[in-house]
């Protein structure tokens, strides 16, 4: 991601973020491929890191990672990677996106980041979540705050000290106000948190 370093200077500001900054100086870079990117976000979605990375990791060295090989495997041998019924079916809903130019990839760059949620949320199996995930690890968007992702948000209630209840989302989101224009490198380093090996799409 460019300008890291402003990033790192603005969110040093707020004592909480600084003490994190300093532990994780990993930097956030870009996947190549929007493909692969969105299909490891809908593997992932609603397990945690470890299964999604255990299922990923099948599905890749089984089948591969590709449009044309997703789009025309069957629903049973998607599922026999430890895919759900339903993820199966997003995976190949996904594939033919791709190969019919449903979502452009190309155009992204030049589109705002409610432009790109709105035309990946139009696809059965993606939702606001899902998108994010591409807008923070294939386009690097440097503002980008998910608050529905639950690990962020336990990271959070975690590292502040809040109760881990019903309000721990909107309070994440009144002290990432001040975070911006750099709420994606905050997100990244509350993750690092919770996880051993930095989180990847």
């Amino acid at each position: 991601m460019e300008h890291w370093d402003h990033a790192v200077q603005h969110l040093s500001l707020d004592s909480g973020l600084a003490v994190l900054l300093e532990k994780y100086p990993e930097r956030l870079t870009a996947t190549s491929d929007a493909f692969r990117t969105l299909a490891n976000a809908i593997v992932g979605q609603q397990i945690s890191v470890k299964a999604g990375d255990a299922i990923w990791n099948r599905l890749q060295a089984g089948l591969g990672i590709q449009p044309e090989t997703l789009a025309t495997a069957s629903l049973d041998t998607l599922r026999s990677f430890g895919l759900s019924s339903r993820k199966a079916e997003y995976l190949q809903g996904l594939a033919q996106a791709f190969l019919t130019q449903k979502v452009q990839p190309k155009l992204w760059p030049q589109r705002s980041d409610e432009e790109v949620i709105q035309e990946l949320i139009s696809l059965r199996g993606i939702g606001r979540w899902t998108a994010e995930m591409l807008l923070i690890f294939h386009l690097n968007r440097p503002d980008v705050l998910p608050l529905d992702d639950i690990a962020l948000v336990r990271a959070a209630a975690q590292h502040f000290g809040w109760p881990q209840d019903s309000d721990a989302s909107r309070r994440l989101a009144e002290r990432a106000q001040a975070w911006r224009p750099w709420r994606t490198v905050a997100t990244w380093i509350l993750w690092r948190t919770q996880d051993q090996e930095p989180v990847q799409y």
